[in-house]
């Protein structure tokens, strides 16, 4: 399969690139142009084109112009810190995923994203079992991310907290073409080519980057190459085929690890312990391509079908003493994960009136497939440590989901907009223990069921205020990393069957207002959350997880854009979210077990109580100057489910100017930027219950960067 991806990326990027869109793509912006007056968002996250302020949901929108403002376009942290209810944390260590949580679901994934869906051009990045990434997709090419919230995500998946869909953009008529340079602090560099085009029939546009940085910390070097593509074709009979490609190459990407309290005090620059002898680390390869088809069965009827398939490779070396590894259940210290994974989306869209009133309804079915392979080697051979050496575990581990959802949406009166929707479930993860011990069991396996119903309701109560309220039961399963550990000493060897899926009651209640220069929403939510994961103890490498009784989430979300004038935009984004633990529960501190409660009342870990961002942009300035500038704060977060330590929290402040000279085909745009202007010392993101202590990931002070964009067409 991987072979077979990796053809299909080459033809693709080898032919007259062709892209996709559910809408007509913006044009590259251009940092002196004036700002429109703020218009409804459009948005697909209900799989047709409709303003947010019609829909019961919360659900924003972060066009290119929000993207590329100022900013490096490496990591999707920057310009989600835009959007309520979402944090997104860059660790300063790409030997790890981003910090990403939406309402809090996802903070305690240290190994990718679970608790919330990802797309990237309707292919998921979000595997069968429910663990995501998207360090794969070329930001510097997005038209738009779109991230819905609250109860109508259960009808993408195996997902509690949102989805998080990411569009590239759509190739301008003619044919247009783009050079970025970036360089910066810690030998921070970015280069980044792109090209697109349309002649009427073919759309395309192709899209790569080299990213490379010494790192803040001790250790913590990295370099990162993307090529992304995407190619539409109009065929004769009205319908479309879309062709979707992506590579990432990611080699030896050093990880720091975190830090304890006392080296953290001591120098947040420092890499953690063992980091360095044992020379951690983190090597990864991914190819992913896809096709989508869609077209019309009549005037009323519209189908779409996306399959894809990828491959994606991981070598992970852990700093674990050589005691521990040499105990005889021991996995080692690397990972290798060898990952193939493939799947298909069908559905069918109508449209009609029902009782004087338009209606719009959607039926689909999808089903996706993971195939991993999972081998553990000893990270020290022949006297030497940080180094594979032999190997202790070889796991061939299976998930599949097969789903069915259905989507309807009708406006019985123009005042009235109501949705509702229902999407059943069907999860089996298996395993297979090549080096089973004589008489154990060699192959376990589980599978997870669920049918998830979602309505909401909308009403007008003027021309610009909408009301709206809505209700969903959500439904997440352990991913194949909570599973894989049913003892931290491996005495008792297998998946962890034991544990059950999260299931969840999500409320939500809001309200949407715009004027002619501004836009506003305000939700309020309440999600009760019963057998959520939570780890049981850590030890050598190895988590055990167990189900929380009952955990709620509570809160509030404001957005806020307001252009006072055409060349002024003014934007503002408040969370609040109180996530505790409702009822004791029991966790092991230390091996042996020893019981510990967990009392009542308890924060989850890596949840702020409270986040802000406020943006001003100032366009049109004496010789074309555009000036941003932003404000970030963050309440405190614990670090474990103990709340037995926090990361203070931290306001800081980024700053950045961008000049442009214009010719009859060609634009150039230089851009300087200055992150945490007052050189704050502060801890961005935290490893959740981390079994050494080092719980820390300290973010670096006064940082500049210097990016020149050219472009032509």
């Amino acid at each position: 399969m991987r072979a077979t991806a990796l053809a299909l990326l080459l033809v693709i990027a080898m032919a007259p690139l062709t892209s996709f869109a559910d809408q007509p793509a913006s044009p590259s912006p251009s940092p002196g142009a004036a700002l429109p007056i703020v218009a409804p968002v459009v948005v697909t996250a209900t799989r047709v084109l409709e303003s947010s302020q019609e829909l019961p949901v919360s659900v924003d929108r972060v066009d290119h112009a929000q993207i590329a403002a100022g900013r490096l376009e490496v990591n999707l942290s920057e310009s989600l810190v835009e959007v309520p209810g979402v944090v997104a944390e860059e660790r300063q260590n790409y030997a790890q995923d981003l910090q990403m949580s939406v309402r809090g679901f996802g903070a305690r994934s240290n190994f990718g994203l679970s608790g919330v869906r990802l797309f990237a051009d309707g292919i998921p990045g979000t595997m069968p079992d429910g663990q995501g990434q998207f360090s794969h997709f070329d930001i510097g090419s997005a038209d738009r991310m779109e991230i819905l919230r609250g109860p109508f995500s259960s009808l993408y998946g195996n997902s509690s907290g949102g989805v998080i869909a990411i569009f590239t953009a759509d190739g301008t008529p003619g044919l247009e073409s783009e050079a970025d340079a970036s360089v910066g602090s810690y030998g921070t560099e970015r280069y980044a080519l792109q090209a697109g085009g349309d002649t009427g029939q073919t759309n395309y546009l192709l899209s790569g980057s080299h990213f490379a940085t010494s790192g803040f910390r001790d250790h913590s070097a990295a370099e990162r190459d993307i090529i992304n593509s995407k190619v539409r074709i109009e065929l004769s009979d009205g319908a479309s085929v879309t062709f979707v490609a992506n590579a990432l190459e990611m080699p030896d990407a050093e990880d720091p690890l975190g830090l304890t309290r006392a080296q953290l005090t001591a120098d947040p620059t420092q890499a953690g312990t063992e980091a360095i002898l044992y020379n951690t680390r983190k090597s990864l390869n991914q190819e992913q391509a896809g096709v989508i088809y869609a077209r019309a069965l009549d005037a009323a009827t519209e189908l779409n079908v996306t399959t894809y398939l990828g491959a994606r490779h991981t070598t992970q070396y852990q700093a674990i003493l050589e005691s521990v590894e040499l105990r005889p259940t021991s996995p080692g210290g690397v990972v290798e994960l060898a990952r193939e994974y493939g799947g298909v989306d069908a559905h069918a869209t109508r449209r009609g009136d029902l009782a004087g009133g338009p209606y719009e309804l959607t039926i689909g079915a999808s089903y996706d497939l993971l195939d991993e392979g999972r081998r553990g080697y000893l990270n020290f051979a022949d006297g030497d440590v940080g180094v594979e050496g032999g190997l202790r575990r070889d796991l061939l581990n299976r998930a599949y989901d097969v789903d069915e959802y259905l989507e309807a949406d009708w406006d019985p009166t123009p005042a009235w907009h109501t949705m509702a929707g229902l999407r059943n479930s069907l999860v089996e993860i298996s395993s297979n223990d090549h080096l089973a011990v004589p008489g154990t069991l060699a192959e376990t396996g589980v599978s997870y069921a669920a049918a998830d119903p979602v309505a909401g309701l909308s009403y007008r109560l003027a021309q610009r205020l909408n009301l709206y309220a809505a209700y969903g039961r959500g439904f997440e399963t352990p991913t194949l990393n909570n599973l894989a550990y049913r003892s931290t000493d491996g005495s008792i060897p297998g998946l962890n069957l034991g544990l059950r899926p999260a299931r969840s009651d999500n409320y939500e209640l809001g309200i949407k207002a715009s004027g002619d220069a501004w836009r506003g929403s305000l939700a309020t939510f309440y999600v009760s959350t019963h057998d959520e994961l939570a780890v049981e103890s850590s030890s050598g490498g190895r988590s055990v997880y167990e189900n929380i009784d009952r955990t709620d989430r509570r809160g509030i979300e404001l957005a806020m854009e307001v252009q006072p004038a055409t060349d002024i935009d003014v934007r503002l984004a408040y969370t609040y979210l109180r996530a505790v633990v409702d009822d004791p529960y029991l966790t092991c501190e230390t091996l042996p077990c020893h019981p510990v409660v967990i009392a009542a009342g308890n924060r989850l870990p890596a949840v702020p109580a409270n986040s802000l961002y406020a943006g001003l942009r100032w366009s049109n300035l004496p010789h074309g100057l555009v000036l941003t500038a932003e404000a970030i704060g963050r309440a405190s977060v614990y670090v474990d489910d103990r709340n037995s330590d926090a990361a203070d929290g931290y306001w800081v402040s980024n700053v950045s100017a961008a000049l442009e000279q214009r010719g009859a085909d060609w634009r150039v745009t230089e851009t300087a930027r200055v992150d945490n202007v007052f050189a704050r010392n502060y801890v961005g993101s935290v490893i959740v219950n981390d079994s050494n202590g080092r719980f820390f990931e300290p973010e670096p002070g006064r940082t500049a960067y210097l990016t020149v964009r050219v472009n032509y067409r």
